[in-house]
């Protein structure tokens, strides 16, 4: 256990949880809500007039790169540190407010905390663990409380079974119990399945998704896993140097991008630039509107890959038009790096095609646009 998180588990007795007699009630109006919030760490600026909130029962996914401000964001709302500037209220209590001072300890707030590392006591067993956070129940009550738990996250068969002898999938899954024991108001997750391998990822996480459903309970995930947002989100909310750049459904986030760092992000893209003519684009792949933009504005055209659509042509190979570079074959779809045609001129671009698709190097294509996944923006 590192030095933060035994400073941590300190301040909340059961490695992020306050320990309380009863489940809180249900927050009335937003369950947690960030309300002009600004800071900076010397001369680095975390939070720049943020505002965000979490519905109850909602799952708000703060997404982007390290070092963008989400896990200060996250740390405002749990107490753990305080806003140079901002309010923060958890339902309709002022927990942090920098205009009158007000101040709610981490430990009065109910609220729970599941870090990157399980941070579990070790000399305790997993029921132990579970349970620590509940001192004011009778054994009895605590004892059926924190098996219901595990038994909903599959490690009813562990709950004797002490930390070191589960998978780290098993202990994290241990440490989401703990923070659920005390029904707390609102569930701050930090990167909680960053440490964790790709298959068992995917399992833990949809083994917590069912979970927080289940109990209805109001969550903030910070992560910087595009893929990880989409799975677990009902809203997104993506940052970039301290700011929101875009908050939303996935669906909306994914299809309509504001900004070209939310593209980016989201992974691999092609990018050309063009002028507006006529309100469109001309590009190697055919044109693309863009009536938003004026005649004449230079812009960035970005695409994905899985907007590009292959077809193989018959004949012999040809380096004159569009070809294949490369294809391989990855996990549930194909990926082909391209050489494209215009005129004289050649471009380098990838595609993804479902399923298993991997035409011979050289071999001539016809390639077709799905315009909603291109995306122009003003340079």
């Amino acid at each position: 256990m590192s030095a933060n998180q035994e400073s941590l588990v300190s301040r909340f007795p059961a490695g992020g949880v306050a320990a309380v007699t009863a489940p809180c009630p249900a927050p009335s109006g937003d369950a947690l809500s960030l309300e002009h919030i600004s800071h900076s760490f010397d001369t680095v600026t975390a939070a720049r007039d943020i505002n965000l909130s979490v519905e109850p029962e909602e799952l708000l996914c703060l997404l982007g790169p390290s070092g963008c401000g989400k896990t200060t964001l996250l740390r405002f709302a749990a107490g753990l540190e305080r806003p140079q500037q901002g309010r923060v209220r958890i339902g309709s209590q002022v927990m942090s407010d920098s205009h009158t001072s007000a101040w709610t300890p981490p430990e009065q707030r109910h609220v729970g905390l599941v870090f990157q590392d399980a941070v579990l006591f070790p000399h305790l067993s997993v029921l132990e663990n579970v349970g620590f956070g509940l001192p004011k129940l009778s054994p009895k009550e605590r004892d059926q409380r924190s098996r219901a738990l595990l038994a909903q996250l599959g490690l009813a068969p562990f709950a004797e079974s002490y930390p070191h002898v589960l998978s780290g999938g098993q202990q994290q899954r241990v440490a989401l119990a703990r923070a659920l024991a005390t029904s707390p108001r609102i569930m701050l997750l930090d990167e909680p399945f960053s440490g964790l391998d790709a298959r068992l990822r995917d399992r833990i996480r949809d083994d917590t998704l069912h979970l927080l459903k289940r109990n209805g309970t109001a969550t903030l995930l910070v992560t910087h896993d595009p893929e990880e947002a989409l799975f677990m989100a009902d809203r997104i909310a993506v940052m970039r140097d301290g700011m929101i750049v875009q908050q939303g459904s996935p669906t909306d986030i994914y299809c309509n991008p504001q900004d070209p760092f939310v593209v980016r992000f989201f992974g691999d893209v092609n990018e050309l630039r063009g002028v507006v003519v006529d309100g469109r684009v001309d590009t190697p792949l055919g044109p693309i509107e863009a009536k938003h933009l004026p005649d004449g504005a230079p812009v960035q055209v970005l695409i994905r890959p899985e907007a590009l659509s292959i077809e193989k042509l018959a004949g012999p190979k040809d380096h004159t038009r569009s070809h294949v570079l490369m294809s391989r074959l990855l996990s549930g779809a194909s990926f082909i790096h391209l050489c494209v045609h215009q005129g004289n001129d050649e471009y380098h671009m990838h595609a993804h095609m479902p399923g298993v698709f991997l035409p011979d190097r050289n071999d001539p294509i016809a390639i077709h646009l799905d315009p909603s996944q291109a995306f122009i923006f003003p340079l």
